[in-house]
């Protein structure tokens, strides 16, 4: 039989979170106490990771750059860990710090209350070949979907005639599939370049796209990693000294590129990234192979035909596939309602370091352009932000589920329904109540979890179960009622 089911759940944060954020964010508000709940519409942590990126991926900066709070890198990992070697690292500090989230999750809507004061989030849960709506009711809420969650595909006139095979780097695994073919890579970024080169380790022939003006520098220089030195430099020089000694190391390392295709910005690398955003390319060999001719370079695509692609030169290139590495954009405007927090493009208005915080209790961490570093700014920004105003729970006994109003229940229509209770709130001092709505029975169930304000039991049977004149039953945390019809 088909299952529908309604959900409400009180909790005192949420995040909603896609990538390996979701993880170092959940730590700092389990650290400060607060009960928390991590919403992931994949089936895995770091599915950006996992499901989209190449097999030929590292790290392009130093492990220490890159480490999250509390836990660091195993010892025996390389300077620069694999994609498979992250993602065992992901996974392993979520295990150490007990941080489980809610997969298969996907946020369809979330908006402020203002008749309550809190956040209503509308998802769909799947499971298996169900799925059912779930409403989290919380007092804060934390948008941790980043700036990667949906692939960017430009359009560019005459695609769907082409013929071809297109697809996007996110789908990209290796070049064993293109072996002998003629390759357009659309995008000069790191992914890209990379791409590129992992093609040319395939025999295959790739052309890349260059458009625009792009920075790129050596990722180290004798031996020490090019961001690292940087950063270092930083501590003491002003911002374009150290972009005018970086360019002067990239020539010394990697000779002129104007050459070749690749015009260099009129502003320096660090200045651009702060400004703009826009990250410089870390060369692991992709230039060696545009100046042994192996990759060819190509300024932007005018439009395609059947076969191949008219250049904005006025050339035409025979190509067999096309490979869009032209980046992510951030999906918050497609479900967060009635705030002007972010923009239009999915990023916080206010720039970096006040990108963190809106209003009534909206957060956003991994929006700043800046990496896991700019992340981990965010979220001690945020766990401290929310240690310093939430001493008291908003989901505060009866009254908080009188703000929330009726539509705060459970409706299961099914053969069998069992019902876990979880860990909402422990170490707080919550209320929580369900309505279960069946054929045959109506219960209200009760839930106390480490009250301290004097919502002791029998006040609890007294005021919200004779008075109703209903079965009720005071649970412990993780007790499982099941109701059979």
């Amino acid at each position: 039989m088909a299952t529908r089911t309604t959900e409400s759940f009180g909790f005192d944060f949420l995040s909603r979170r896609i990538g390996p954020i979701g993880p170092r964010h959940g730590r700092l508000p389990q650290r400060k106490g607060c009960p928390f709940v991590i919403l992931e519409r994949a089936d895995c942590i770091a599915s950006l990771w996992q499901r989209r990126t190449y097999d030929r991926l590292k790290l392009h900066l130093p492990k220490q750059f890159c480490q999250l709070p509390r836990l660091p890198f195993p010892a025996h990992y390389p300077k620069y860990p694999t994609r498979r070697q992250f993602i065992e690292y992901l996974e392993s500090y979520a295990k150490h710090f007990d941080i489980s989230p809610r997969f298969n999750q996907t946020v369809q809507s979330a908006r402020y209350d203002e008749t309550c004061g809190l956040w209503r989030v509308s998802a769909i849960a799947v499971c298996g070949e169900r799925s059912h709506e779930v409403e989290y009711i919380g007092r804060w809420l934390v948008a941790a979907s980043g700036e990667n969650a949906e692939k960017v595909v430009p359009d560019i006139e005459g695609l769907s005639d082409f013929g071809g095979r297109v697809t996007h780097v996110c789908d990209y695994k290796s070049g064993h599939q293109y072996a002998g073919e003629r390759v357009l890579v659309v995008g000069s970024g790191n992914s890209g370049m990379e791409v590129s080169l992992d093609l040319c380790h395939h025999n295959a022939h790739p052309s890349m796209v260059v458009r625009n003006s792009v920075h790129v520098l050596p990722r180290e220089v004798c031996g020490k990693s090019t961001f690292e030195l940087a950063v270092l430099l930083m501590k003491w020089l002003p911002l374009r000294l150290v972009d005018k000694i970086m360019l002067l190391l990239s020539w010394l390392v990697l000779g002129n590129i104007r050459k070749y295709g690749l015009r260099r910005p009129s502003i320096g690398p660090l200045e651009l990234k702060n400004t703009n955003g826009r990250t410089p390319v870390l060369d692991i060999g992709a230039l060696k192979k545009i100046k042994a001719g192996e990759i060819n370079v190509v300024p932007g695509a005018k439009r395609f035909l059947p076969g191949r692609v008219e250049l904005v030169d006025g050339r035409f290139l025979e190509i067999d596939s096309v490979i869009f590495a032209t980046g992510y954009r951030s999906n918050v405007p497609s479900w967060l309602q009635g705030s002007d927090f972010f923009s239009k493009e999915g990023t916080p208005k206010q720039p970096f370091p006040n990108s963190w915080k809106g209003k009534s209790g909206l957060y956003a961490v991994g929006f700043t352009r800046r990496g896991l570093a700019g992340a981990s700014f965010d979220a001690a920004c945020i766990a401290k932000d929310i240690g310093k105003n939430g001493t008291e729970p908003s989901l505060n006994g009866p009254r908080f589920w009188e703000r929330c109003g009726p539509s705060a229940q459970r409706t299961i229509e099914d053969d069998e329904a069992i019902l876990t209770s979880g860990n909402f709130g422990i170490g707080w001092n919550i209320c929580f109540r369900e309505t279960l709505r069946g054929p045959k029975k109506v219960l209200i169930i009760v839930i106390i979890v480490n009250s301290r304000q004097g919502y002791g039991a029998s006040n609890i049977i007294t005021k919200e179960v004779i008075s109703m004149r209903i079965l009720a039953f005071v649970l412990p945390v993780g007790a499982l009622i099941e109701r059979k019809s």
